[in-house]
């Protein structure tokens, strides 16, 4: 069984686009269209990275920072 891998992600909600990109130390920068009322902007995030990294989305969890703008994540 592969070892879950865990990222840092700065989340950028109500942006006008959504794309992902991977940050100069290693973490990953998220801009998102959705707002983070009513975990809108969780749930667009988990599409995105699933669709980036290949996986299914009931594979990508979010570890710490639910409420927050830093998140880890495990993929």
């Amino acid at each position: 069984m592969k070892k879950p891998r865990r990222i840092l992600v700065k989340v950028v909600p109500q942006s006008s686009q959504r794309k992902l990109e991977q940050q100069a130390d290693g973490s990953y920068r998220a801009w998102l269209t959705k707002s983070a009322v009513n975990n809108q902007a969780n749930e667009q995030l988990i599409e995105l990275l699933a669709k980036e990294f290949g996986v299914a989305k009931s594979t990508v969890a979010i570890v710490k920072g639910q409420l927050g703008k830093i998140k880890i994540i495990e993929l």
